[in-house]
């Protein structure tokens, strides 16, 4: 693909889709390192004397203007990490976007109202979302592509723009994730190491598939090892599992067997009767029928450390428990830590293992922290992202 440093700008004005979905408390903006991510792009091209025209989306108003989910708290933010003003358009389309579009200056940086206002921006074919997406690459000479959060989405801003812009590129975020994540798959250092938690196997089945017998070793915990532990016969009490996946987990467990990863499932967990306390200590063959495993056990931490420890290449994607409770959140700690003390390439993707990460303060200690949640599963499946499609597809313009 073509990046913003293969262009001259100079004198343009650029048509930039990034990701600040940023949590909202009322106006205040609780997290702001979606908009961090995407500031060398934009102060890159203001310095290369473009006009900077940013597009994003926030929340979910379903088709709707909501005045809670409008990016005026965006926009002032962003303005400060600048250091200079960036007027919030009261739309993404219409005459007077055209206008100050039109009006923009090299230099400047004009932000769009939420896309999300829109319901063409998520329609859910190419002719319902065409129209929109034509109106948008109007704005702007060239389309630029700084969004890896959203790549996964066929939406209007995403797909349809690059086919009526008259030129496409990457901007520096996006083509980060490609080269990091690029290589994590491509050409891995050895022993390679993928590791995957959270609540549900059924997000996770593709990643399993695809990366088992590519992996030396896969490592598995979160409540997803539970649908695991009861596909092998065992016993989880009241833990949550995905009981109509038993028999894939089972195909898994055999598929690893058999494609020389070795699969890693906890042995020991951290249990309680609800979500707030922890009750004591069980083997995964003795599980209270009243309890609730909530995170892996000191053996089976040692063990996933110990396995970390030994790799040169390590990706993770979700939290080892519930470790948003202080009862349960070692697991995920002490993984965090291993990585964070591995001589290897370290790369992270997820909202919640990012949770982790900055939780902990370790993030300046990995290799890389990808900004994609579902991005991010989907391009471990092995997925081309339609993102990635449509820039392929008008890379010659």
């Amino acid at each position: 693909m073509r990046f913003i440093d293969q262009l001259d700008i100079a004198g343009k004005k650029l048509l930039l889709r990034v990701d600040f979905n940023v949590p909202l408390d009322g106006e205040i903006i609780t997290d702001d390192n979606r908009i961090k991510a995407a500031v060398p792009t934009i102060r890159y091209a203001v310095e290369q004397g473009a006009a900077v025209i940013v597009m994003a989306h926030l929340g979910k108003p379903k088709g709707k203007r909501v005045e809670e989910l409008s990016l005026k708290p965006v926009a002032k933010r962003l303005g400060e990490y600048l250091d200079m003003e960036v007027p919030l358009a009261p739309d993404c389309i219409g005459a007077e976007v055209e206008k100050m579009a039109e009006q923009l200056k090299s230099g400047q940086v004009l932000m769009l109202e939420n896309l999300r206002f829109h319901a063409r921006e998520q329609g859910k074919t190419s002719e319902a979302r065409g129209d929109f997406g034509a109106q948008l690459a109007a704005l702007a000479d060239i389309y630029v592509n700084d969004a890896f959060g959203v790549a996964h989405r066929p939406n209007a801003s995403v797909v349809d723009v690059p086919y009526a812009a008259k030129q496409c590129c990457v901007g520096f975020l996006l083509k980060l994730e490609l080269e990091n994540l690029g290589e994590a798959l491509k050409d891995p250092q050895k022993p390679y190491i993928a590791i995957s938690g959270g609540a549900k196997v059924s997000t996770k089945i593709g990643i399993l598939n695809n990366l088992i017998g590519k992996v030396d070793h896969f490592i598995i915990g979160g409540a997803m090892a539970n649908t695991f532990l009861l596909a092998q016969g065992k016993d989880v009490g009241k833990s949550l599992v995905e009981e109509g996946l038993v028999e894939q987990a089972r195909e898994i467990i055999d598929k690893a067997a058999k494609s020389g990863t070795s699969l890693h499932l906890p042995e020991d967990f951290i249990w309680g009767r609800d979500i707030k306390t922890a009750a004591g200590v069980c083997d995964a063959d003795n599980v209270p029928a009243d309890g609730m495993l909530l995170d892996i056990g000191p053996v089976t931490i040692q063990k996933f450390c110990d396995v970390i420890g030994e790799s040169k290449t390590i990706v993770w994607n979700g939290p080892m428990g519930l470790f948003e409770e202080p009862a349960f959140a070692e697991g995920s700690m002490k993984v965090c830590k291993a990585m964070a003390e591995s001589d290897g390439i370290t790369i992270v993707g997820g909202g919640d293992t990012d949770a982790v990460v900055h939780k902990a303060g370790l993030q300046d200690d990995f290799t890389f922290i990808s900004t994609g949640g579902g991005s991010f599963l989907e391009f471990l499946e092995g997925k081309e992202l339609p993102a990635f499609k449509a820039l392929k597809e008008n890379l010659d313009k």
